[in-house]
C-alpha cells in the first residue's frame, strides 16, 4: 500500500495516534478504565469524547473484519489477510483514509440523540458530504468520500436511538479513499492536491524534524527517545478556547489537561530544540494567574480550575530553563516573567502563611501535587518542608532575576526572604534526623514513610552538608529495582497502585535526582537516573509505575514522564563526553 515507513512503532492501547496541533486522536481508549474493541475518533474539545467509531469490513460478506492494528507516527494501519486500511493526518483537523481490499463502516459512537446530548447525522446537500454533529464537543465531523462507493447509509436525519453512519467499499480497482474533518460550523467543500502517500510522507518528515530538534543526542543507548518525542509531539494542541498558546497536554487520553507543575517538565525537555514551544509551556498557566497571584490548578480546552493550586516549583524550573534555552531571554521578556513569578511567590507569602508564621502551608494534598501522600493522612492543612524548599529556590531565582534587571532593593528583599525561610524550615521542621510536617491549626508534628518528606533534597547545594547526607541515605531506602517508590514498600500504607502511596513518578524522580547531583551525591543520582530510564525503556511513559514490578499504571501516554526520560537520557548521553557540573540537569 505504501513504501516502508520509519519511526517508532507503538501500541494504540498505550499511546493514541494523533499529530502535532490536533485536538483529536484515534484510540480504543474512550475514558479512564474504558476501552473499546474498535478504534474511535476521540476529541478533547470540551472534555474527552469519543465521537466516531471505525469498523473495518470484509467487502465480500459485509461482516466485521478482524485486522491487526499497527502504528508509527506518520501512519496507522488496519492489516488483514484480505487487505489493509491506512489513516494519516493531512492537517491537525483532517485525517485521510485509504483502503484496499477492506471496506470501512464509520458510525457515531453515541447511539442516542437527545435535545442536549449525542450526535446528529445528515448528508449535506451542498457538497454531498456526510456530517456528524456532536453535542459533547460542539463540533462537526465531515466525511468526504474521494473514491470508492458509499454502499450503506443509516440514521440520516434520525432522532432518538439508532445507529448513524456510512459504509465505504472499494471501487472496481479495489481501492477507496476518504477524508474526515473536525470543524466548527461550515467550510468550503473538501479538496486536496496531495495523494495519500504524500500526506504520510509529509507527517513523517514533520515528526522526524521534531525528534531531531528535541533529541539530537539520541543513540542506541537511549532507545526510547524517539517514542518519548512522539508522545510530546502528538499530545500538542493548537491554541483554542481557554488554551491561549500551543500546549502540550499531559495526555490525549483522559488526563487531557495542563496542570500547573506538570508543564514545567515539558518546558525543560523542549527548551534546547524547540525554545518557543518550551516558553509557551512554561507561561501557559501564568496566562490564567488570578488577582491574588495564584496559578490555576489546571487548564484545558473549556475549563480552568482554581479550587486547588500546585507547588511553586517554577523558580527551580525557570533556573533550569534559562540554562537550557539556546539564547538568553531578552530583557523585556525577562521582566515580564519576573513580574509573574513575583506575584506567584507573593501568593505563597501572603495567602498561604498564617498570621505570624514564617513558613507557608498547603490546604490539601492536591496543592502539593502529591494528592494522597501519607504525609497528609493526619491532617490536610499543613506546613511541610517540600513546600518551603520549593519556595526557597523560587525566592533565590527571583533574587537572580532582580539583580539582572537592575532591581537592587528587590534582589536584596528576595535573598533575605529566602535566607529567612530556609532558617525557619531547618529550625521548625528539621529534627536532626528527618523533616516533619506540622498541622497549622493543631501545631502537632509527625513524620511518615512518604518520599514527600525527603523532597527538600531539591535544595541541593543550599542544604547543610549533614542534612543533605541524611536525606540521601533515607532516599536510597526508597530505591527499588525500578526507581524511587513514593512510599516505602515496607510501609503498612504502601499500595502497589496507590497513586502517591507507592508508585514511581517522573517528577519526584527528576527533582530528587537533580538535588542529589547538585549536592554532590553523584553515585545515588546516577543510579536513580539509570533505573528510571530503564523503566521507561521497558514499560513506556505511563503516568506512574508499580514500584515493585515496573508495570505502567493509570494513563499510559503521559507527557511529563516522556519529558523526564528525555531530560535524564540527554544528560546521561552528554556526561559521556562532558564532566558533570553543579548547574547541569541531572541524569
Amino acid at each position: 500500500m505504501t513504501a516502508a515507513r520509519s519511526g517508532p512503532a507503538f501500541s494504540l492501547h498505550d499511546v493514541p495516534f494523533s499529530t502535532h496541533g490536533s485536538w483529536f486522536g484515534i484510540s480504543p481508549v474512550l475514558a479512564e478504565k474504558t476501552r473499546a474493541d474498535d478504534l474511535h475518533l476521540v476529541s478533547h474539545q470540551n472534555g474527552m469524547h469519543a465521537v466516531l467509531r471505525f469498523v473495518p469490513l470484509d467487502p465480500a460478506t459485509g461482516d466485521r473484519a478482524e485486522p491487526r492494528v499497527q502504528a508509527i507516527p506518520s501512519l496507522l494501519e488496519w492489516v488483514h489477510d484480505g487487505g489493509h486500511i491506512g489513516l494519516a493526518y493531512e492537517s491537525p483537523d483532517t485525517v485521510r483514509l485509504r483502503g484496499q481490499g477492506l471496506g470501512m463502516r464509520v458510525t457515531a459512537a453515541a447511539d442516542v440523540l437527545t435535545p442536549f446530548t449525542g450526535t446528529y447525522f445528515y448528508r449535506d446537500p451542498v457538497d454531498g458530504a456526510h456530517v456528524f454533529t456532536s453535542y459533547e464537543t460542539g463540533r462537526r465531523y465531515r466525511i468526504t468520500v474521494l473514491s470508492g462507493a458509499v454502499t450503506e447509509v443509516s440514521g440520516s436525519q434520525a432522532l432518538g436511538r439508532g445507529e448513524r453512519g456510512i459504509t465505504i467499499t472499494p471501487d472496481a480497482g479495489g481501492v477507496w479513499e476518504a477524508a474526515v474533518e473536525e470543524l466548527s460550523c461550515a467550510r468550503r467543500p473538501y479538496a486536496s492536491t496531495q495523494t495519500f502517500d504524500q500526506v504520510v510522507r509529509a507527517v513523517e518528515q514533520d515528526f522526524a524534524g521534531f525528534a531531531d530538534e528535541v533529541a539530537p543526542w539520541r543513540s542506541s543507548g537511549t532507545p526510547a527517545a524517539e517514542l518519548a518525542a512522539y508522545v510530546l509531539w502528538s499530545a500538542t494542541v493548537r491554541p483554542a478556547a481557554l488554551v491561549t498558546r500551543p500546549a502540550v497536554l499531559m495526555s490525549k487520553h483522559w488526563m487531557d489537561k495542563v496542570w500547573s507543575w506538570d508543564h514545567c517538565f515539558n518546558s525543560l525537555a523542549l527548551a534546547p530544540g524547540a525554545p518557543a514551544l518550551a516558553l509557551d509551556q512554561f507561561l501557559l498557566p501564568f496566562d490564567h494567574q488570578d488577582e491574588a497571584g495564584a496559578l490555576p490548578d489546571s487548564v484545558t480546552h473549556s475549563e480552568v480550575l482554581y479550587n486547588f493550586v500546585k507547588p511553586p516549583i517554577h523558580g527551580w524550573a525557570l533556573s533550569q530553563l534559562r540554562r537550557r534555552l539556546p539564547e538568553p531571554l531578552g530583557r523585556t521578556e525577562l521582566g515580564q516573567i519576573y513580574g509573574r513569578l513575583a506575584r506567584w511567590t507573593d501568593f505563597w507569602l501572603t495567602a498561604r502563611r498564617a498570621p505570624g508564621a514564617a513558613l507557608p502551608h498547603y490546604q490539601h494534598g492536591n496543592d502539593s501535587g502529591w494528592d494522597n501522600a501519607t504525609t497528609f493522612d493526619p491532617e490536610r492543612v499543613i506546613v511541610t518542608a517540600d513546600l518551603a524548599a520549593f519556595l526557597i529556590l523560587q525566592l533565590r531565582e527571583l533574587a537572580e532575576l532582580a539583580t539582572e534587571l537592575g532591581l537592587t532593593d528587590e534582589a536584596r528583599h528576595w535573598a533575605r526572604t529566602a535566607d529567612e525561610t530556609q532558617a525557619a524550615m531547618l529550625d521548625e521542621l528539621w529534627t536532626g534526623e528527618r523533616f516533619v510536617a506540622r498541622g497549622v491549626h493543631t501545631t502537632r508534628t509527625w513524620s511518615t514513610s512518604s518520599l514527600l518528606d525527603l523532597m527538600p533534597m531539591v535544595l541541593g547545594e543550599h542544604l547543610p552538608e549533614n542534612v543533605a547526607k541524611t536525606l540521601a541515605t533515607r532516599i536510597e531506602t526508597h530505591l527499588t529495582s525500578y526507581g524511587l517508590a513514593t512510599e516505602l514498600p515496607a510501609s503498612p500504607h504502601y499500595l502497589a497502585d496507590g497513586y502517591w502511596r507507592g508508585p514511581i513518578w517522573a517528577p519526584s524522580t527528576v527533582l530528587v535526582e537533580d538535588g542529589l547531583r547538585r549536592a554532590g551525591q553523584h553515585r545515588l543520582a546516577d543510579e536513580i537516573s539509570a533505573r528510571f530510564r530503564a523503566l521507561c525503556e521497558t514499560s513506556g511513559f505511563a503516568e506512574n509505575f508499580d514500584a515493585l514490578t515496573g508495570t505502567g499504571l493509570r494513563d499510559r501516554a503521559y507527557t511529563w514522564t516522556a519529558s523526564s526520560y528525555l531530560l535524564l537520557a540527554e544528560a546521561h548521553e552528554l556526561r559521556r563526553t562532558t564532566p558533570p557540573s553543579a548547574g547541569h540537569m541531572g541524569g
